[in-house]
């Protein structure tokens, strides 16, 4: 169905576009930007349609699967799928305000879903396949889903689950009892809303990755992220008719942020590399046959690349961009060095949308995250006194001014809600430094942040060294406790798979540490890990390793542990 842009669609139209005029000028686009505020606004309706009826062949969404095979759908495809995609739900009782668990992979029925619950009014709270049985009862529970959308070859995981929840199934072999997606092929092709969407409205509800506690669940509406993603789009560099590759699984604020809202807010096409095991060399051969043109991938991506032959790619991205983590500057220069670009790095949350970043045509600091976005009151605050700082501090956003794209709050808890913005700022538990050039660096969570001798250690200033060893693939690091100096650093490694873990590796990366950090930054231990543990999002669970370290000295145990005084 053909749908004409209103006066909402109008008003992103002309701050998108002042974002595209001035997408090399800092100056200008903080200046100039303004957030638009509709009342009322439903992104899949007033914009995504709009676009479809505007250039109705243009590509929307390219996959390309794990035996190199490329299907590809354009705007007018799935603006007319996801209609028929919304006629079908409601034919089952969904309706507005409903909750609905999205728990897929990157296939075209994610997006046709999601544009489709987003016409109904509904509420789409995206979920990782990779959860286990137990998680995915905790989020339907917290969430108060009314349905839940999986693969077939997962309906294992919601066989505990209360029946009166719906279950539609999407493969071949969906359970007895469940609603069929392939089913929806045949509804209505006319997709007609029950009324207008107020932007205040719930649209998504994301559970953060759980790297310090219990996953929180935000709650944004259909403006924050919807709209909020102009910062994200303007980061990123995306463009019109850009081809725009961003490795992350569905499930996490992350994948809607680049594979979602930023492409389709810049009329770009999203591109999808369906990998069953990660192989660089032919990641790099996929992004050259398509032609992509704006890359984003989280550190661990990046690691991997460089230790392939970055030659391979001949026609690099225009845009390279990392995210989840912040980058060491060994990574960053040897992409700069093989491809000519540079990586942008930048920051948000799952709270948020992009915040902090360095945008295209900025100078590029590295090691710093770049300047606040367009649109966002980024401030310091003084760890113990709240105040606003110059020098070191929490990155927080100033709610006097607050922007379009942070969250409603936390769902359901109006004490973590009001907890996260006490003293008039919303506050991120970051903590970063600010040069005289207004630049930020990232210090680490406020969790991770420890104290050694009585001076201030943050973990990713060691990681980042300990990563430009050769030998080294991850490293986490953590305050071990210690009866003088209250803690030391120790190191969690993960070695090359060629790589022995043994007094020679550990030996050489002590050397290599202890002659570019200063004495009282040394790693004091290493002990050698397989793997790290992480998040379902890949982000580390540092204080799993914490406690693992003080439950380790507790008990005596030196197993493994191997000390720099050992090697001196």
């Amino acid at each position: 169905m053909t749908r004409t842009a209103t006066a909402a669609t109008t008003s992103i139209r002309e701050m998108r576009d002042l974002l595209f005029a001035t997408a090399t000028d800092y100056d200008a686009a903080r200046a100039g930007f303004r957030w638009p505020a509709p009342k009322e606004f439903n992104f899949a309706l007033e914009w995504f349609d709009v676009v479809a009826g505007e250039n109705p062949d243009r590509p929307a969404v390219q996959i390309v699967d794990a035996e190199l095979r490329l299907r590809a759908w354009t705007y007018g495809e799935l603006s007319a799928r996801s209609d028929q995609v919304a006629a079908w739900l409601t034919g089952l009782g969904i309706r507005r305000g409903d909750h609905v668990i999205v728990m897929l992979g990157n296939t075209i029925e994610l997006w046709e879903i999601m544009l489709a619950i987003t016409k109904i009014g509904a509420v789409s709270i995206p979920t990782s396949t990779l959860l286990s049985a137990s998680d995915l009862a905790y989020r339907i529970d917290h969430g108060r889903a009314r349905a839940v959308v999986t693969v077939d070859t997962l309906s294992e995981k919601l066989s505990g689950v209360d029946e009166a929840v719906l279950r539609i199934g999407v493969g071949d072999t969906v359970p007895a009892g469940w609603a069929r997606f392939s089913d929806s092929a045949h509804a209505a092709a006319d997709f007609e809303p029950d009324g207008p969407t107020a932007a205040s409205d719930t649209a998504l509800l994301y559970f953060t990755s759980g790297t310090t506690s219990r996953p929180k669940l935000v709650q944004h509406t259909h403006v924050s992220y919807p709209i909020g993603h102009l910062s994200t789009m303007w980061w990123l560099g995306v463009r019109p008719d850009d081809v725009h590759l961003n490795i992350s699984s569905p499930g996490w604020a992350k994948h809607a942020w680049s594979s979602f809202y930023s492409p389709f807010l810049a009329e770009a096409t999203v591109f999808v590399y369906n990998y069953d095991r990660f192989d660089a060399n032919t990641l790099m051969q996929v992004m050259d046959a398509h032609r992509v043109s704006t890359f984003c991938a989280p550190p661990t991506v990046w690691r991997m690349l460089i230790q392939a032959d970055l030659g391979r790619l001949t026609r690099p991205p225009r845009e390279l961009v990392g995210a989840g983590e912040p980058l060491n500057p060994e990574v960053i220069e040897r992409v700069r060095n093989a491809w000519g670009g540079t990586i942008r790095d930048g920051f948000g949350q799952t709270e948020m949308t992009a915040c902090i970043g360095n945008s295209p045509g900025q100078p590029v600091k590295i090691g710093s995250m770049g300047r606040p976005l367009p649109g966002y009151p980024v401030v310091l605050l003084d760890p113990v006194t709240g105040e606003v700082t110059d020098a070191e501090g929490e990155i927080a956003l100033d709610l006097a001014q607050p922007p379009l794209g942070l969250m409603a709050g936390y769902y359901d808890d109006p004490q973590k809600t009001a907890e996260s913005r006490e003293g008039g700022f919303h506050h991120t538990g970051d903590i970063a430094s600010r040069d005289a050039d207004g630049y930020l660096t990232y210090v680490g969570r406020a969790d991770d942040v420890f104290k050694a001798s009585d001076y201030k250690i943050s973990p990713f200033e060691l990681e980042s060294v300990l990563l430009e060893h050769e030998l080294v693939v991850e490293a986490a690091v953590v305050p071990s406790p210690d009866s003088t100096r209250l803690a030391v650093p120790k190191a969690y490694v993960c070695l090359r798979a060629d790589a022995d873990d043994d007094a020679a590796a550990a030996r050489s990366i002590f050397a290599y540490a202890h002659d570019r950090l200063s004495s009282h930054l040394w790693v004091r231990i290493i002990e050698f890990v397989p793997e790290l543990p992480k998040t379902i999002s890949g982000k580390i669970r540092r204080v799993e390793l914490r406690a693992r370290e003080a439950e380790r000295v507790a008990s005596g145990d030196d197993a493994g542990q191997h000390r720099d005084r050992d090697y001196r």
